[in-house]
């Protein structure tokens, strides 16, 4: 039987605990679309500034949190197939992208799913108009007509599949929007949370010479030795001593590549002091809206190339699902993932991401 109401963790107020609820699901699945039981959901670090407030606009609540989830499907609507043209079928496992309209000017004319002008991520609708239920901390979920879903090789563990849907899709992104990293290269990795950690061992896995992680705390540090960082700067010196020995462990030449993955408000003028003559800079964390400096001369004296990267589309989470399986040996992945919990304590998880407790929290709200 389809369910008709579902269990969810609704964020009601920025920065106070979840509000646990019944949200109706769909009584008709619509063609294109299906209805899943979350099997697993992994907490972002978007996830964590929605619920603080750093990421918040007018009318976005109440909402249900978690955009990294995958799920089994119990329904599906007429005409329901992968992003590939498969027919999907109940029982199936499945991943799915944001909604695309194909049909604006990113779609058609610039070719970009990630700048359609009407992209839907789920955990951006609102939790008391319909479909109500779109996202990963409830019990199930309904899938949209226009997001892009993808099968779950059996082989993919269900946290690797879950972190695939963003953090992972969004660091393989930033990479290839700078053509990929050349063999021998030094790279820099701003941050050492959960995207710095797998970005440290993208870099190291694409054949980086060296990988510098920069971040804090110590804990997460040591993580990234884990996950191939070769040198780890500490940013709680001070951001003229992270600038200083980065430098010096590069030999004062800089480095070829510094990706920004902390978003914090120097990393603008860190990434430029510590890039090499004509390196490159990609911005990936830097999401709120606040401004920051970066030094235009330092920029043009070395001629550096700036480039700035969004979350990601279907294909690099077809991508990332690739990539752990073809690196499911090579880094040692299930650290990053804490031991999974249910629905109930999905507040608690966030609390303990906000503390540094966790890298990336698991609820399988299957878990009583």
């Amino acid at each position: 039987m389809i369910p008709r109401s579902t269990r969810a963790a609704v964020l009601t107020r920025h920065s106070t605990a979840l509000d646990m609820q019944y949200l109706p699901l769909p009584e008709v699945i619509g063609p294109g679309a299906a209805l899943v039981q979350i099997v697993c959901a992994t907490l972002c670090g978007t996830d964590i500034e929605i619920w603080q407030g750093k990421m918040s606009f007018p009318g976005m609540l109440p909402m249900v949190l978690g955009h990294e989830m995958i799920g089994e499907i119990v329904a599906v609507g007429e005409g329901t197939t992968d992003a590939l043209g498969s027919v999907l079928a109940v029982g199936e496992r499945i991943g799915w992208s944001e909604s695309t309209c194909g049909k604006c000017y990113g779609c058609v004319v610039l070719r970009e799913p990630v700048a359609c002008e009407n992209r839907g991520y789920g955990f951006l609708q609102r939790s008391d108009k319909p479909p109500f239920a779109t996202a990963g901390l409830a019990d199930y979920a309904y899938v949209t007509p226009g997001a892009a879903k993808l099968r779950i090789p059996e082989e993919v563990k269900d946290t690797w599949a879950s972190m695939a849907g963003c953090a992972a899709k969004t660091v393989l992104r930033s990479i290839d929007r700078v053509g990929g990293i050349r063999a021998g290269s030094t790279v820099v990795i701003q941050g050492s949370g959960a995207l710095g950690i797998f970005a440290t061992a993208a870099a190291k896995l694409s054949g980086a010479a060296k990988v510098i992680t920069v971040g804090a705390p110590v804990a997460r540090l040591e993580m990234a030795r884990k996950f191939g960082a070769d040198a780890i700067v500490n940013i709680e010196a001070g951001s003229d001593a992270t600038i200083a020995t980065v430098n010096e462990l590069t030999g004062r030449r800089g480095a070829d590549y510094v990706f920004d993955f902390a978003g914090a408000a120097t990393v603008g003028r860190e990434a430029a002091h510590m890039a090499g003559q004509r390196g490159k800079v990609v911005i990936v964390g830097s999401t709120g809206p606040a401004e920051t400096p970066v030094p235009l001369g330092t920029i043009m004296g070395k001629e550096l190339t700036v480039v700035g990267s969004l979350n990601g589309d279907i294909s690099d989470y077809a991508r990332a699902i690739d990539f752990f399986k073809s690196f499911a040996r090579a880094m040692p992945w299930d650290l990053l993932f804490s031991e999974p919990v249910g629905l109930s304590t999905a507040s608690k998880c966030i609390d303990a991401m906000c503390s540094h407790q966790s890298i990336k929290a698991v609820i399988d709200p299957r878990i009583s």
